[in-house]
């Protein structure tokens, strides 16, 4: 399973098992998708998800969920930009079935796209066995690597 969202700040998404929490992922947004309409930024957050989490999830079939409704009826759409064309074509890679998930609902996804975290290049992981994913996420955001342009925090839990 995996849950994604955006916000006007970033992307998250979350890749879960029936046993529980397989990896968290967050980045801020690129200047060029700050103007990005929301449709769009949800589609982001579902490829960036699925670009990371690639090794986990090709060649096997899974649940997506979003808190956007009008993705569902995205694939059915007849007009449709060229980055969402591109997008669509990345996304037949994969075998999934994409499910409507209620904003309150998708708590975890939500508190990742909306972490401030600055601007930094460097990837940060933590053990969520270790700390919880909001102490990390705390302190990427007070650490001195607030300076780059990008943040990928992951948090994996050893199954």
């Amino acid at each position: 399973m995996v849950y994604t969202d955006a916000s006007h700040k970033g992307l998250g998404c979350v890749l879960m098992q029936e046993k529980g929490t397989v990896a968290y992922a967050s980045r801020q947004l690129k200047i060029h998708e700050k103007n990005y309409p929301t449709h769009d930024l949800e589609l982001a957050a579902v490829v960036f998800a699925l670009k990371i989490w690639r090794h986990y999830l090709y060649g096997e079939k899974f649940t997506l969920y979003t808190d956007h409704k009008s993705l569902k009826y995205l694939f059915t759409q007849k007009e449709l930009n060229k980055r969402q064309r591109r997008w669509l074509e990345f996304l037949k890679d994969y075998d999934f079935s994409l499910e409507y998930h209620p904003g309150k609902a998708n708590v975890v996804a939500d508190a990742l796209s909306r972490i401030p975290i600055g601007n930094a290049e460097t990837i940060q992981c933590h053990m969520t066995h270790e700390y919880g994913l909001l102490e990390a996420a705390a302190r990427l955001s007070q650490s001195d690597i607030a300076n780059d342009t990008e943040v990928l925090i992951c948090a994996q839990v050893i199954l």
